[in-house]
């Protein structure tokens, strides 16, 4: 029996690939293993976001041919699809699959011994038009659930669209089928996952339906629990959605929602289609119709032209509103992009200036929602991760809480009273307890 690792890089889409990917090949027969179980195959999922992405898919080849120098060494993912050729050419690597041809790697594992090292086989990504639904069930407690692929934004930093093509979707009936075998499996919560989630209802080129009708059609599966967005555009985010998440009993209060930049100048040579009065509009109404709500957003400092000015706008912007929490990048010039033409770059000491003050603003920020919410009871679902005092979960409004161990409650939603901030910004609570009468 053929033993096969898997190891992802990225983002929640790439891993509810690779682990539909994963149950393929056990159908097949394959085995699939830990990394470190000297695996005959191992393949590498990539990102290729940031640089650092990179660097660390020809790290982990590297270490792979350390630990094992016969096992067969696949490459799939953005990065596949993007630099097929320069991967290629790393060596250690063995075969090369793009953006159509990773969702036939359990045909092709199958029938390895016919290809040839360092072989290429990724399409243009115009040719990438087809569907492949996915959804993670590695961890019980909580699903990644695929329901959208792809981008027609074109964004000037962004190399998502040249790595996944155009926008395309699942069809609620086949989501609501995936949606149940989620369920079937033991999991509580599904966390709706894709490129441009809210851009959900593109089947063929055409809108066959909208993104509050996915979710609306999900909240009447009687046992699913839990729905969280993974991510959602401003513009995507409309007033009719955040009315539905302040009523529904099954999606959860957090919305992250990628914002870029607080500077209306940066966003307009980000090629952004909103600027910040619709943003900070979409902050404010959630706030006010679920007070309770988690709000993220994804920050990138360091762009082309931005300035000490530009950047503090920024800063202030985020400063005075609720965000819970940031995901601060610096920028990253990406072959193919137009952000790379651009004059006026930032020097990357300032970008790593930056980025630390914005890391220290959210630290703040999630320490202010935090402290609004101790010595509240929340509902917590309890997730297979022990450390050796803990065990954790999250709220629905997406706070990590330690509990005192209990293996039994994995998978479980308890009621938790949040206690403490520990020293490390961590929430400790004890389970909940009625008064004696």
């Amino acid at each position: 029996m053929k033993k096969v690792s898997f190891y992802t890089l990225g983002c929640k889409l790439n891993f509810s690939e690779s682990s539909t990917l994963a149950r393929q090949l056990r159908e097949r027969g394959f085995s699939i293993v830990s990394f470190e179980a000297s695996p005959n195959i191992y393949v590498i999922n990539t990102c290729s976001v940031t640089e650092n992405a990179d660097r660390k898919c020809r790290k982990i080849v590297r270490d792979i041919k350390r630990i094992n120098q016969e096992a067969t060494v696949v490459i799939i993912g953005c990065y596949a699809q993007l630099k097929p050729r320069e991967i290629a050419e790393i060596p250690g690597v063995d075969l090369v699959l793009g953006a159509s041809e990773k969702f036939r790697l359990p045909e092709i594992l199958h029938n390895l011994d016919a290809h040839k090292t360092g072989e290429v086989m990724a399409c243009d990504i115009a040719s990438a038009t087809e569907y492949h639904s996915a959804y993670s069930i590695a961890d019980r407690t909580r699903s990644f659930l695929k329901v959208q692929d792809g981008c027609d934004y074109g964004c000037s930093f962004c190399t998502i669209p040249l790595a996944r093509g155009k926008s395309r979707s699942d069809s609620i009936d086949n989501i609501l089928s995936q949606a149940h075998e989620i369920v079937k499996g033991g999991s509580k919560e599904v966390v709706l996952t894709g490129v441009n989630t809210g851009d959900f209802g593109i089947i063929n080129g055409q809108r066959k339906s909208r993104f509050i009708d996915l979710l609306q059609a999900l909240e009447r599966i009687p046992d699913l629990r839990r729905i969280r967005i993974s991510s959602i555009e401003p513009n995507l985010l409309t007033e009719e959605i955040i009315s539905l998440v302040a009523t529904s009993t099954k999606i959860v209060p957090h919305f992250h929602i990628p914002m870029q930049s607080g500077s209306d100048t940066i966003l307009r040579l980000m090629r952004r289609r909103y600027l910040t009065e619709l943003y900070r509009d979409r902050i404010l109404s959630i706030k006010q119709k679920i007070p309770q709500c988690c709000i993220g957003a994804d920050v990138m400092v360091g762009f082309p032209s931005e300035t000490e000015a530009l950047f503090l706008e920024t800063y202030n912007f985020i400063r005075d509103l609720p965000f819970s929490y940031l995901h601060v990048f610096a920028y990253s010039e990406r072959p193919n992009t137009l952000a790379a033409t651009f004059q006026e770059a930032v020097p990357k000491s300032l970008r790593q200036q930056r980025s630390k003050m914005l890391r220290n603003l959210s630290d703040k920020k999630r320490r202010a929602f935090y402290q609004t919410h101790l010595h509240q009871t929340h509902s917590v679902l309890i997730e297979n991760d022990l450390s050796e005092e803990l065990i954790y979960g999250f709220t629905r409004n997406y706070i990590r809480v330690g509990i005192p161990k209990c293996p039994e409650l994995i998978n479980s939603e308890v009621e938790v009273v949040l206690n403490e901030i520990d020293a490390s910004g961590n929430v400790r609570g004890k389970l909940f307890e009625l008064e004696p009468i």
